[in-house]
């Protein structure tokens, strides 16, 4: 039988039970298997992907939607994945394609490596920010911020929503309300009884990533970050929107260094909804 040209195999929606080609795919591009972030995304997310004839698969993508079920305000679209084999083959242009005509009139956002931003641009999207990734072990030192954190407990899952909704700008309470599951760690800080910032720390191979970042202000950032280095001895790893030289200045004496720069980019809007002041890391890149 003669193999199927690229272009004739179907796009279809990807389900939990694709999580093993899916991991096999980002081992295939040198990205670590990440199947703890796979299963959270297919859960909580559309997986669109192309099967191999061979196998495996040759493309994927999740894309995120948050606001109401039916109308979503705003989509993240993320893991964006062409196989080593069948790459500069015009795959990942057509998939992303696919994807933005499926979102219709939805607004996208996305993070972009220097890699993939070339093909981004060509599909429309804008450039309105930028993301340093960090990586290491975090040192205490200097005064510690004067902000009171704690564990969340299920009491505070109503009051993070509402904080989290206020601040990204769109209602995401598909994604947050998995956190406690997904996360290592779910810390709140609160002044006066209110939840003024809350942090997650959730496990990707050797390092914790901490995310989603909301926080008052920049002092509240640092307790919520300097409470989670506290109960792990593994690297940290976060990706902080540039905007925050403080936060990205502070953490860096304490040990965590630059990795890399990612473009964010949107489709359809002109600027992220929400309170960017608030905003400091998104839960992951791959979701906003």
């Amino acid at each position: 039988m003669p193999t199927p040209s690229l272009a004739s195999l179907p796009i279809r929606r990807l389900t939990l039970r694709d999580l093993a080609s899916c991991a096999g795919l980002s081992e295939d591009r040198g990205w670590p298997r990440e199947e703890h972030k796979w299963g959270f995304l297919l859960t909580a997310g559309k997986g669109f992907g192309i099967d191999d004839p061979e196998g495996g698969l040759v493309a994927a993508c999740v894309v995120t939607e948050y606001g109401a079920w039916d109308r979503p305000e705003l989509g993240a679209i993320g893991m964006v994945l062409v196989a080593d084999r069948h790459a500069r083959k015009g795959v990942g242009r057509r998939l992303m394609r696919h994807v933005v005509a499926a979102m219709g009139t939805t607004p996208l956002t996305l993070h972009a490596t220097p890699y993939g931003r070339p093909l981004y641009e060509e599909l429309g999207f804008k450039t309105t920010g930028r993301a340093e990734m960090l990586k290491g072990h975090f040192t205490p030192g200097g005064a510690e911020p004067g902000v009171s954190t704690r564990a969340a407990t299920a009491e505070d899952l109503p009051a993070i929503l509402r904080l989290d909704e206020e601040v990204f700008g769109a209602d995401r309470t598909p994604l947050i309300a998995r956190l406690p599951a997904f996360a290592d760690q779910l810390r709140v800080a609160e002044e006066d009884g209110r939840v003024i910032g809350y942090v997650g720390a959730w496990p990707n191979m050797d390092t914790h990533v901490v995310g989603p970042l909301i926080a008052r202000d920049t002092e509240t950032a640092k307790a919520l970050i300097a409470s989670l280095a506290a109960l792990t001895d593994r690297p940290l790893r976060t990706d902080i929107d540039v905007r925050h030289e403080e936060l990205l200045a502070w953490a860096k004496a304490r040990g965590l260094a630059s990795v890399a720069f990612n473009a964010v980019m949107t489709y359809g809007i002109t600027d992220l909804p929400g309170d960017w002041t608030r905003r400091f890391a998104p839960l992951t890149v791959a979701a906003g």
